[in-house]
């Protein structure tokens, strides 16, 4: 879900809360040692996502915030907050370069340069977060 996130709404809030869960408590980000990401380059982007980075001409920036059952990555176009609502079923990790990551859901996708070990260690603690997450058996289903 691709949504404008610049000005509060409750409903919109709701709707984020119900596909990703609530934000992580203070002790719970003292355990993950953190829950945002270094600022990341994009390099690559689906249309959609593409046709608002192309409004403005400011660097091409976008950050990750994880959560219990998924994660939000936003980004800024003109004076407006996007962000790309994404649950960990539905979230595809793809390394296709050394130094660039895919980020993947249905339709969407940006692909982000990975230069600094700070960002490989936050990529590899959101895989770690979102494979607790999935089912061992079928009787937990």
């Amino acid at each position: 879900m691709l949504v404008n996130v610049s000005y509060k709404d409750r409903k919109l809030t709701e709707r984020i809360n119900e596909t990703v869960g609530k934000p992580f408590n203070l002790r719970e980000r003292w355990k993950h040692k953190g829950i945002g990401s270094p600022k990341l380059q994009i390099t690559s982007c689906s249309m959609d996502i593409h046709n608002l980075l192309v409004l403005d001409q400011n660097l091409n920036t976008c950050n990750i915030e994880l959560r219990p059952r998924g994660i939000i990555l936003r980004f800024r176009s003109i004076l407006e907050t996007f962000a790309l609502i994404i649950p960990y079923y539905k979230l595809s990790v793809y390394k296709g370069k050394s130094e660039e990551y895919s980020l993947y859901k249905d339709h969407h996708f940006i692909k982000v340069a990975a230069k600094k070990p700070e960002v490989h260690n936050f990529i590899s603690k959101m895989l770690r977060i979102k494979d607790e997450q999935r089912f061992d058996h079928v009787d937990d289903l």
